[in-house]
């Protein structure tokens, strides 16, 4: 700091004062827009999750739609392409499955330990307590996983 003697006390030179007090405001304009870049920063964060999830959500329901006529055409053509006696056995055998799966069902549910069944019912009984976070975390892995793919296909 340059001081101007005058007699026995050094006085500062007006010009410096106006540097000291410039350097002050611009000192306390960087503190007060700190906060509000961080604000701004965490808001965008939050925006372009919003519009990342709103891409996913589209992808999803693209790839769902594409998924869906894929099947119905394959459907369509494996109808048209299997004679009818095969189709009859087919469904003969799919009966017959869905039986035996019933009844090992009824096994399984008689040969259980009840520790086991018990557990398991209580498992059961807090993801119905608690669906709604399961299903938006299932949500998100699922929404995770697509982006993450269509990353590595980038």
């Amino acid at each position: 700091m340059n001081h101007h003697p005058r007699g026995n006390e050094a006085v500062p030179v007006v010009e410096e004062l106006r540097e000291m007090v410039t350097h002050t405001r611009e000192k306390l304009g960087r503190a007060v827009d700190a906060p509000a870049a961080k604000a701004a920063v965490k808001a965008q964060a939050v925006e372009k999750a919003a519009g990342l999830k709103e891409q996913a959500v589209a992808k999803a329901a693209v790839v769902t739609d594409q998924l869906r006529e894929s099947a119905v055409h394959a459907a369509r053509l494996a109808k048209d392409k299997i004679p009818d006696p095969a189709a009859d056995k087919a469904s003969h055998a799919a009966a017959q499955l869905q039986a035996t799966a019933a009844r090992a069902g009824r096994l399984a549910a008689e040969r259980t330990p009840d520790s086991v069944a018990d557990r398991a019912g209580q498992w059961a009984g807090a993801a119905r307590a608690h669906r709604m976070p399961l299903v938006m975390a299932a949500g998100a892995l699922g929404v995770l996983l697509l982006v993450l793919r269509g990353r590595r296909h980038r």
